[in-house]
């Protein structure tokens, strides 16, 4: 409990906006400083490889190493997911400091037989990734990353739309003088997934000759592909080709108070782990950074957090650190945040929000103690022991922070990788900023939040 300047307790709970908490000069050009980091990181990591391969070069430059003998270390899976650990002062039978975080984002995928042509157009097949609303992601420019590998075992990687050179493409949407059918639909059934196929051409192969040939738009497509990256239609089986929205993150308001861009759920969260754990040197307890794929479809695969990919690294770690320990005793003793974003109020939607329990912008990172829908189904509980301990360790250290939960209890609701880490027996809470319009193509985040949400994970990591 907080407490009055006179030694009283503040009996009533009263919420404190970042914006107050940290209105002096130091921590406004260091929160503009973090900001212009996250915002080239957003700029950059749009896919869950390119998030992992940043990762790793900011890692190599902190001194960590594949090597698990040394005292900071990291192993890739996949080329999608990472983990990092920073060696304690502590042994690991008195448990870690763990911070997990997901880097796949909602987005359209093309298909494995992407490629074909209507009525002169050259267009792409997609399959949409995760919990998309599937309306945001029409009559917007779009761009192409993605990992294409022959049956040679080359590897091509691939970026079209982001230099302000570049192509970009589109789905297109139908005009409203043809919607009105459309119009009486509920949103649900209005827009369906086998229409969202992405425009990718329009220029015929040897325009002036061969005009009876068919599909020659589509052959132009083709040729283009080969000319730049030297595949071919069969390439396309082993590619994993994502559309996501084209251009890089901006500030928002005239104020410049907001960070918009694609991906920040919860690339937010990945980002910030990371930025603590190089800020957070010569821990008491040893620190650990997770970064997983597959978060916004069940956490399954060799790549989610379902896997047995952070057993194997906490074996190996055991075996070069402390062979005597178990594994069961260190993950016993641990501690961990499962950060992921949380929704915000928004202004305009109140209504689907149980005011008292839920999120505001510029308050903090907001504690989620526990998730699942409705009646808790499928959620992590945190238990208060944890929760007080937590929220003495930010009071102590004077980061501001709020508590939430996911929506009024019948409208829905949502889980996280915690309840994967929570079957260990470790001690686990939801904790990240909060974020407006999540899921869209273009996700809001306070500047305020991101800058006590990177000294709250600081906070954990050094405890």
């Amino acid at each position: 409990m907080t407490k009055k300047k006179s030694g009283e307790p503040q009996l009533e709970s009263k919420p404190r906006s970042c914006w107050d908490v940290y209105s002096a000069k130091k921590h406004r050009t260091a929160m503009d400083k973090l900001a212009r980091r996250y915002m080239e990181f957003l700029s950059a990591c749009k896919t869950e490889r390119e998030t992992v391969d940043w990762a790793i070069e900011r890692a190599e430059a902190e001194g960590f190493t594949p090597d698990f003998h040394s005292h900071a270390c990291f192993r890739v899976m996949r080329g999608k997911s990472i983990f990092l650990a920073r060696q304690g002062k502590r042994p690991l039978s008195e448990g870690f400091r763990l911070v997990g975080a997901h880097g796949d984002t909602p987005r359209l995928d093309l298909k494995q037989h992407p490629l074909f042509e209507e009525v002169s157009f050259g267009l792409g097949k997609t399959h949409y990734y995760g919990g998309i609303r599937k309306h945001q992601w029409l009559a917007r420019p779009l761009a192409l990353h993605g990992t294409a590998v022959t049956n040679s075992g080359e590897v091509k990687r691939i970026v079209i739309g982001e230099d302000p050179g570049d192509p970009v493409f589109t789905v297109a949407d139908l005009l409203p003088h043809l919607a009105q059918k459309q119009g009486e639909k509920k949103l649900s059934e209005a827009f369906e997934a086998e229409k969202m196929s992405v425009v990718l051409g329009h220029e015929p192969s040897n325009p002036g000759k061969d005009e009876e040939e068919k599909s020659r738009v589509k052959r132009r497509m083709l040729e283009l592909i080969h000319e730049k990256y030297g595949l071919v239609e069969d390439d396309l089986y082993s590619a994993e080709m994502q559309m996501v929205p084209a251009g890089p993150a901006r500030e928002v308001g005239l104020d410049r108070g907001l960070v918009g861009s694609y991906g920040q759920d919860d690339r937010a969260c990945c980002f910030l782990a990371m930025e603590a754990l190089f800020a957070a040197k010569q821990p008491e307890h040893t620190q650990m950074v997770l970064i997983w794929d597959k978060e916004e479809i069940g956490s399954d695969g060799s790549t989610g957090a379902k896997s047995m990919f952070f057993e194997y690294c906490l074996d190996d770690l055991l075996e070069a650190w402390e062979p005597e320990t178990s594994p069961s005793r260190a993950l016993l003793a641990a501690k961990a945040l499962s950060t992921d974003v949380h929704p915000a109020v928004d202004p305009d939607y109140q209504e689907f929000h149980e005011k008292l329990n839920s999120a505001y912008m510029g308050f903090g990172p907001t504690f989620c103690k526990f998730t699942g829908s409705r009646g808790k189904y499928a959620a992590n509980d945190a238990h208060p022991e944890y929760v007080g301990w937590l929220r003495g360790l930010l009071d102590g250290a004077g980061v501001p922070w709020q508590m939430a939960g996911l929506g009024k209890v019948d409208l829905g609701g949502g889980g996280t990788v915690a309840k994967f880490l929570a079957v260990y027996g470790m001690d686990i809470i939801d904790c990240g900023p909060p974020v407006l319009s999540m899921h869209s193509p273009f996700e809001l985040t306070s500047k305020a939040d991101i800058y006590a949400t990177k000294l709250a994970f600081e906070e954990f990591l050094k405890s």
